[in-house]
């Protein structure tokens, strides 16, 4: 074997077992196995297993994998605590790594069905992120947990249609708004704003609810299921967001932005959110894009694609919003507004 192949063998052995460790994580976080550990502080698998209601063989298997790749290490023998890998992972620290492990996962089922669609062209839509009975609870809360800082210190800061809406104590209505997390980020930040978020999982409202209740929020947050063709609001709307899905309804974009327009106040805008689909192919070399590229492809999948800037600024000029461009993550991400003269 050549000195280069042995070289790019080890290279891609290392990133296989990075992998597995993720895979490792997200089953210790989707069953809870991460947080219990971190509560009862040491435990046995049988104790992990009565805690978490699962099966003790599944657990005790699980255990031997999470210490192999250093999720957590034996106290005493045949009791286990978690490492500092294993607690980086806990859903609700700040700066969790648990977006990591979903988006291994569910990378790898997309992955598996842009392999078997390929050679029919099928697209069968986003009824395929709900085709994995454990990824679609954690799909909202991945999208918090990795957007949500950006949001509060990025967002919020550069975009200044979030304090006129404020100050007017006026409405926002979040177009598919998941598990709820843009909407109720903005109402710890903006004390006046009220809004509605809509989305067509009944599971990602049920979410929404809850963490808005338990936030204190759910006398000025709403949520309910519905979408950008389901949606009438009984008053104008200040602020229409729609946070990395308008490329879910492109190919009706002349009625999408129609519809956006409709719904404005004199002075309210319509704010998207969306992946930054680079001008050039080589800017998908850069490390903090290649997972774009992938993430394209299964957008594929669900019958989308990714956009430029120019694209939505066009849209809204069509429909008479005046578009503003806000370049965010060092530009991997762009908020555009549209907003509609007073």
């Amino acid at each position: 074997m050549s000195t280069e192949l042995d070289t790019l063998r080890q290279d891609i052995m290392r990133r296989a077992q990075g992998a597995l460790s993720l895979d490792i994580a997200y089953i210790g976080v989707v069953n809870g196995l991460l947080a219990a550990l971190e509560e009862l502080g040491t435990a046995p698998p049988s104790r992990l297993a009565d805690v978490t209601d699962m099966d003790a063989g599944y657990v005790l298997r699980w255990c031997d994998a999470a210490y192999a790749f250093e999720l957590i290490d034996e106290s005493v023998p045949g009791e286990f605590q978690l490492t500092p890998l294993g607690q980086a992972f806990i859903p609700d620290r700040p700066g969790t790594l648990m977006p990591f492990a979903v988006q291994t996962v569910l990378s790898a089922h997309m992955g598996e069905r842009a392999a078997g669609l390929m050679r029919s062209g099928e697209r069968p839509g986003e009824r395929v992120l709900a085709e994995r009975e454990t990824v679609l609870p954690w799909f909202g809360p991945m999208l918090e947990y990795q957007f949500g800082p950006l949001l509060e210190k990025q967002v919020v800061e550069q975009v200044p249609v979030f304090r006129a809406v404020d100050e007017r104590g006026g409405l926002a209505v979040d177009l598919g708004c998941g598990n709820g997390w843009y909407l109720r980020a903005l109402a710890r930040r903006c004390p006046h704003l009220r809004g509605i978020g809509l989305d067509g999982f009944e599971e990602n409202i049920t979410q929404a609810s809850r963490l808005a209740e338990g936030e204190n929020l759910g006398e000025r947050l709403n949520f309910a299921i519905g979408d950008i063709h389901n949606f009438h609001i009984e008053e104008p709307v200040d602020l229409i967001a729609m946070n990395r899905s308008l490329h879910h309804v492109w190919d009706q974009k002349e009625n999408v932005f129609r519809i956006l327009r409709e719904h404005l106040r004199p002075g309210g805008a319509a704010v998207i959110w969306e992946p930054n689909w680079p001008a050039q192919r080589g800017d998908l070399r850069s490390p903090t894009r290649r997972g774009m590229a992938f993430q394209n492809l299964s957008e594929h999948v669900q019958g989308n694609h990714f956009l430029r800037p120019e694209e939505i600024a066009e849209q809204f000029r069509a429909v008479d919003l005046e578009p503003q461009v806000h370049l965010i993550a060092d530009g991997r991400d762009v908020v555009v507004t549209g907003t509609l003269s007073a």
